[in-house]
């Protein structure tokens, strides 16, 4: 079953008839809310609200394991993560979807894996692609048909929050090959990984990243990218179920 974790601006999911509410305890504690099975698109899905529902944790507050252990639990077959981020490069504007093929990980303190002898005493993964190919094709399919402004490929740099980024950590995110820049990529990606669940994400971009704007971006304009945008991230997201 095709899993979606939803970021700022989507606690919950426009279209989505809700069929199940399940509240998992996961050997690793409890998820960030309960994981809601419904319908979309005439097929069954999971959605889970990644900072909670109402939004109440911080990128750093979350427990990422929880999360990703109680969507398989639930019967997760893959998942796809939605998250609002700053751009740094040209080639992501605001208000443009990004579906990263890299990440760089700069967040620090988290607990980022399942195999702390619960599991197997030592488990290296191979992390060299951190999205699924396959799946990352599907949306931007999905995207193309709901004539999404859609970038294929970037590098997302995970940062710790829950402040926002300064220019210059900005800057040096730039020379080390970031695109954008978000606070809730990893460990999750990882940790899917580990529970072999393919997984991609969509990026809306909502601001400019620090000392890429000539100006100050106020929260009314970010909140309104973020309503327009989100719209169209549920629009692709509904496509993408449609054609699976």
């Amino acid at each position: 079953m095709l899993a979606f974790i939803g970021g700022t601006g989507l606690t919950r999911m426009d279209g989505l008839t809700v069929i199940h509410r399940h509240n998992i305890d996961t050997e690793w504690g409890e998820p960030s809310a309960a994981v809601v099975e419904g319908e979309l698109a005439g097929k069954r899905v999971l959605f889970l609200a990644r900072h909670g529902d109402p939004h109440v944790l911080l990128p750093h507050q979350v427990n990422y394991r929880a999360n990703v252990a109680a969507l398989k639990q639930a019967g997760a077959s893959e998942i796809v993560a939605v998250n609002a981020v700053g751009g740094i490069t040209a080639r992501a504007p605001t208000a443009a979807i990004v579906v990263p093929d890299q990440i760089i990980d700069y967040s620090y303190g988290r607990e980022t894996t399942y195999f702390d002898k619960r599991i197997a005493p030592v488990v290296h993964v191979d992390f060299s692609w951190p999205f699924a190919p396959s799946l990352r094709q599907r949306l931007l399919s999905a995207l193309s048909k709901v004539d999404a402004q859609a970038i294929n490929g970037g590098c997302y740099g995970a940062t710790q929050g829950p402040r926002l980024e300064t220019a210059a950590e900005i800057s040096r995110m730039e020379s080390d090959g970031c695109d954008i820049v978000g606070m809730t990529g990893m460990p999750e990606a990882v940790l899917a990984r580990e529970l072999e669940l393919p997984y991609a994400m969509l990026s809306l971009v909502v601001n400019p990243g620090a000392g890429k704007s000539d100006r100050e971006i106020t929260m009314e304009e970010i909140e309104a990218v973020i309503h327009a945008g989100m719209g169209k991230v549920c629009e692709a997201l509904t496509a993408l179920v449609a054609d699976a």
